[in-house]
Order: structure tokens, then sequence, then C-alpha cells
């Protein structure tokens, strides 16, 4: 994981990136905390504001408050019924929320776009994107660059 320092006039913005490889939980296992519990305390850890999350594994779109870390996860993955690969998500410091002028956008199970609001009306567009690897099929990687090249627009300041 690594952390990068988006910084303001005001405060800096502590973002990283994260394959958590999976956030379902089993009823097998012998965890005493649920998965998104553990990946909050790690975040509250290292002092990390978002985290972009890919592979999170979990269906539909949904969010859910992890009350004792801090954190709010976001996501989006396959439907229900579906197998239950893929997913991206963004781990958000729940004292931050207020700030927000809108909740993430889930886009496909493979890209979620956050904006975070800066100084002087600007936002930083944060996105969560899980590429296809390298042994899926060549229709698979088209989909997902067409998926990335609609969805983000072009940069105005270039």
């Amino acid at each position: 994981m690594k952390k990068i320092k988006i910084q303001n006039t005001k405060k800096s913005l502590y973002v990283a990136p994260w394959n958590v490889r999976t956030l379902l939980d089993s009823a097998s296992n012998n965890r005493p905390q649920r998965r998104t519990a553990l990946v909050a305390a790690e975040l509250q850890r290292y002092n990390i504001d978002t985290a972009a999350l890919s592979e999170t594994r979990l269906s539909d779109e949904g969010s859910l408050t992890e009350v004792v870390g801090g954190y709010t996860f976001f996501w989006k993955g396959n439907p229900t019924g579906s197998a239950r690969i893929h997913g991206v998500g963004f781990a958000v410091r729940s004292s931050l929320l207020p700030s927000l002028t809108e909740s993430p956008v889930g886009i496909s199970e493979r890209l979620m776009s956050m904006r975070n609001p800066l100084t002087r009306g600007r936002f930083a567009t944060l996105l969560s994107a899980y590429a296809p690897t390298l042994d899926s099929s060549d229709e698979e990687k088209k989909h997902f660059l067409r998926c990335i090249a609609f969805h983000i627009p072009a940069c105005t300041s270039c």
C-alpha cells in the first residue's frame, strides 16, 4: 500500500490503493472481526483518509459503516447470483463524509469514481479500478478500456 498526499491549503488528504483480495466473510472463519473491521483498523493505523479498494468480491452495490473503525465502505460488484469475482470500492474516513458533495459512483464491477472537494470549487477525482489480468480474454480487456475511456472526462488543462 502506497500512501499519497494530496495537499490543500488548509489540510492534507492521505489516499492509498489497496488490493484487499476479498472483503467476503464466511461462517467458517474463526476471526473475531469482520474483514471490513480489519481493513478499517489498518487504514487507521496508517492514517489513510481514503483508500481505493480492488478485488472486494462483494455483490451488487452498497455501503456500510464500521463505527468502531471510523470508516465507511462503498462498493460495486457483480449482481447477486453471479460469481463473486472482481469488485471495487472505497473506504472513506467517516468524519470526511459530510464534506463530500456526492457518494462514490459505481460504474462497473471493475471501476468506481469518487469526487473529493478541494479549495476554490475544485475537486480531485479518484478512481478505484481493477483491470483484467493477463489471462483475461481480449474482449474483456477491450471492454474495460472502453469503460475507462467513456467514463473519464478528457483533461481540459492539457
